[in-house]
């Protein structure tokens, strides 16, 4: 379920002449039903709402005074969210023989043609007040008080995000309002200027459009109100934007070092500009830098399930969860734990919206299918990175809906995904061999795989040298000093473990893997790093480099790059 809540205006939206009609209440009780709440934001004061809505306690929260009060039916307590009004304005104000006056906890309210006197008495007293207008009533507030800072005020409390609140009204004063939310409507009776505003005008006028716009999020969801503002750009093809949407399970593919990190972290940039949240599950550090999210855990602190929940509880924080600290082993049943967190609160809040997953091959695997992640479960709004589709769980694979695979292999990304999902690859897949290819898939019969420029990152990352000098590679990765017989099978699972080993094996093992190559292959291949993985072939080629100097040689080598950075020492 993505829209969560539905906050709807009163009079003219809900109401027709201030009474709401039995047929939208029953509407009203069938969305409460779904799991889904209801917020009432209203330019009536309190008293006022309460004496024509008996059913006000229908509503999880009340947004009176056009946003200045909230109110919450359950407990009854009234929370101001602007001060008091001046009196010295009210006083003005009858001075100009403005009589038909209300004046509530906040707002001070008359009819046309009152505002011009309004106005006088703003300006004589150098007030910080705005007039708001609403199909003749004329509403006197505090500046930048209005529905939206009210809503705001109500979705804080509850925990969730104006993305996935749908809003509906008819008049000027629910500008703001319909613009905040993630999808806005206009009943039918609505100023033609609001239906401007609106993503879509419904057909019905007042309560009867309110009915309608219930049915439409109870039967689709999502679907019925798609707009831009919930769409995220990947790339570009040649034929414009290609973008995911809320609905999506993107799977990000291909070798090493190929650019996958790099499109997540340009994707994790699109989804801050649009205040999506997102929650990054890191296997290996490579996220613990990034912009716009609280970093948990460390090479040598483990993140728990409770802190990471914690942080999303308010929707503006985003988080990455480094994983390094765990052993590779104990990565999937932490992730398995933290996921079953992840998906109550999506339920309950629909944050946070979308999640980033990499190696889900190894926090998802084809031999462990069902055990961190059922197939059945929802996981719409997930961004999944993996170097082998072909070794991650087929029913997490099976709710693909877009690859994106890059690198001189791309091709071979995506037909190794269609045989792990029992499905032919796309056709014309084959004329796709470039060095630097981007391709772009949409799972669907008879899509056509795209090439695309995919999007970069705003952001300079830094290579991640805690992960490397502090973290657990796993068992293919890591180093192992066996020598020339095999005698030895000594595992360096970083590259701290690689120089304590390096220093206390013998000569004879140390030349063994120096003259073989060892050293810059696994620098280059497991490290990723071609530059040290460079230097370290020419203290290989050098003949005249005794044991000792080699291995100080290349030590020194490793500790600038990654030791020293690691420390913060550099």
């Amino acid at each position: 379920m993505y829209f969560m809540a539905l906050a709807t205006d009163y009079d003219g939206t809900l109401a027709e002449d201030g009474m709401v009609r039995p047929e939208t209440l029953d509407a009203l009780k069938r969305l409460k039903q779904t799991g889904r709440k209801l917020l009432l934001v209203t330019g009536r004061e309190l008293p006022d709402l309460k004496r024509v809505f008996p059913e006000i306690d229908l509503f999880d929260k009340v947004v009176v005074e056009n946003g200045a009060l909230l109110y919450s039916p359950d407990t009854g307590e009234e929370t101001p969210i602007a001060p008091a009004p001046p009196r010295e304005f009210v006083e003005r104000l009858r001075q100009k023989g403005v009589d038909d006056i209300s004046v509530g906890r906040s707002i001070v309210a008359t009819w046309e043609p009152h505002q011009a006197a309004a106005l006088e008495a703003i300006n004589e007293l150098g007030l910080e007040l705005e007039i708001i207008f609403n199909k003749g009533a004329v509403m006197i507030l505090p500046t930048g008080v209005n529905k939206a800072t009210g809503l705001k005020a109500a979705l804080k409390e509850m925990q969730l995000s104006f993305l996935n609140v749908v809003a509906v009204g008819d008049a000027e004063n629910d500008h703001a309002l319909l613009r905040m939310c993630g999808c806005g409507a206009a009943v039918a009776n609505a100023l033609p200027a609001l239906k401007d505003t609106a993503d879509f005008a419904l057909e019905g006028a007042r309560g009867e459009g309110v009915e309608e716009l219930i049915v439409a999020m109870v039967e689709r969801d999502y679907a019925f109100c798609t707009n831009q503002r919930h769409l995220v750009p990947v790339g570009e093809s040649e034929n414009g934007p290609v973008e995911i949407g809320p609905p999506d399970v993107l799977l990000i593919a291909g070798s090493s070092g190929v650019g996958k990190s790099m499109l997540a972290t340009a994707l994790s940039e699109h989804l801050r500009e649009r205040r999506f949240q997102f929650c990054v599950f890191d296997p290996e550090g490579d996220y613990e830098d990034l912009e716009g999210a609280v970093t948990v855990g460390n090479g040598s602190t483990t993140p728990t399930d409770s802190q990471v929940l914690e942080i999303l509880a308010n929707p503006d924080d985003n988080v990455v969860v480094s994983a390094l600290g765990f052993e590779p082993e104990e990565r999937p049943s932490f992730f398995a734990k933290l996921m079953s967190g992840l998906s109550a609160q999506r339920a309950r809040t629909g944050r946070p919206h979308w999640l980033i997953i990499d190696a889900v091959d190894h926090l998802m695997p084809a031999a462990r299918d069902g055990a961190p992640l059922a197939p059945a479960d929802d996981i719409s709004g997930t961004i999944m990175i993996t170097d082998h589709p072909d070794a991650a769980s087929p029913g997490v694979l099976a709710a693909v809906t877009a690859v994106v695979a890059l690198g001189p292999k791309a091709h071979e990304a995506i037909e190794t995904f269609c045989r792990a999902v029992g499905e032919a690859s796309p056709a014309g897949l084959e004329k796709f061999h470039e060095d630097e290819e981007v391709l772009f898939w949409r799972r669907a019969p008879g899509a056509s795989v795209q090439r695309i420029r995919a999007e970069k990152p705003k952001q300079v990352r830094t290579r991640n040298a805690r992960k490397y000098a502090e973290g657990h590679l796993g068992e293919e990765a890591s180093f192992y000093f066996r020598g020339p017989e095999d005698k030895l099978n000594l595992r360096a699972d970083n590259l701290t473990i690689f120089l304590q080993i390096a220093e206390g094996i013998d000569d004879e093992t140390w030349e063994h893997h120096l003259r073989a190559g060892d050293y810059s292959k696994w620098f280059g291949e497991s490290i990723g790093d071609p530059d040290l993985s460079q230097k370290a072939a020419g203290i290989e080629e050098d003949r005249s480099l005794s044991p000792a100097e080699s291995r100080n040689k290349l030590a020194e080598a490793v500790r600038r790059r990654y030791i020293a950075a690691a420390s913060g020492t550099r």
